[in-house]
């Protein structure tokens, strides 16, 4: 079948853009390490729904391996404006059955590369990765803004006695000492969020820029919002893009952000503040329409290592 992976010569990369391989994080030698988990706490009714979601966007990644010295319009030239400043470290391994086991050897990963001064990518998986991600950086002596970009708030206390689950990330980090400040981006529709959990996230000192202000007026408001200097972990949750080029969701929302509003947001923010992490979630590979959802998520991430590898 035609391809451009055919077209552009790329061969069968097992990494995402064919980046190196990192077998031991304690030896990561390069500013970005990107690592996959299927899953994390998973609720009963869904399981790790998400499954296959990393895979799925390193193939949509493989039709650029050979070509990352090629300029990418997206960022102005090259994904590295240098040496490849990233590596692919696989994914780390979750069970179903195991989220105690999950969540450890999840904040252990990302510790590893904090430990080496490296920025952390996650690629999932559902919603509740986040959770031990922000977790690793406990007791590193570093102040945290979370950047959610969601369609939906995850300000749920507990779902079905469920504390560490998909639809509590922002309240789990909110409980966080080292997390000072949360701006969630692209709220819009019905989702888990109850009138007190909103009013929980408010009294907490959340500011929200909800989807419809952002087509309105664009995405500076909350780029303003972001203290200058600050350290940045941008969850992502594919969701928050519009259904029409993110279809790979559980939860298909009209009237989501565009690519370019996204892209913005992460771009502007690296503007005045350092992003110290990032997590791209929600990916949800059996509902993908013909490949669409995988190509878009590709991009952006492969834009957002653009970005993260041109900061200071």
């Amino acid at each position: 079948m035609a391809s451009l992976k055919a077209m552009f010569g790329a061969g069968e990369a097992k990494t995402f853009l064919g980046l190196p391989a990192c077998a031991d994080l304690r030896q990561l030698d390069r500013r970005i390490a990107v690592m996959g988990a299927d899953g994390c706490t998973p609720y009963p009714s869904v399981g790790f729904y998400c499954a296959g979601g990393p895979a799925a966007i390193r193939a949509a990644g493989q039709a650029y391996a050979a070509n990352l010295a090629h300029v990418n319009f997206d960022l102005g030239g090259p994904v590295f404006p240098g040496a490849i400043a990233a590596v692919d470290a696989g994914d780390i391994p979750v069970a179903p059955d195991d989220p105690v086991g999950n969540r450890s050897r999840i904040e252990a990963a990302v510790g590893a590369v904090l430990d080496r001064r490296g920025v952390p990518v996650l690629l999932g998986g559902d919603d509740s990765l986040p959770i031990p991600m922000l977790g690793a950086w406990a007791g590193r002596g570093r102040r945290l803004t979370v950047l959610q970009i969601d369609a939906h708030v995850d300000w749920r206390d507990e779902v079905g006695g469920e504390r560490w689950g998909l639809s509590s990330t922002m309240r789990r980090a909110s409980e966080m000492g080292h997390v000072e400040r949360i701006v969630q981006v692209g709220q819009r529709g019905i989702g888990s969020a109850r009138m007190e959990d909103a009013r929980a996230a408010l009294d907490w000192g959340v500011s929200f820029v909800p989807a419809g202000e952002v087509a309105r007026d664009g995405v500076w408001r909350a780029v303003d919002l972001v203290p200058e200097g600050s350290e940045v972990v941008v969850c992502l949750d594919v969701d928050a893009l519009d259904p029409s080029v993110m279809p790979a969701v559980i939860g298909r929302t009209s009237g989501g952000l565009s690519y370019w509003q996204v892209m913005e947001l992460i771009g502007g923010v690296a503007e005045r503040a350092r992003i110290g992490g990032f997590a791209l979630t929600e990916f949800m590979p059996d509902r993908d329409i013909d490949g669409l959802g995988a190509l878009v998520a590709a991009q952006l991430l492969t834009g957002v290592l653009g970005v993260i590898a041109r900061q200071g």
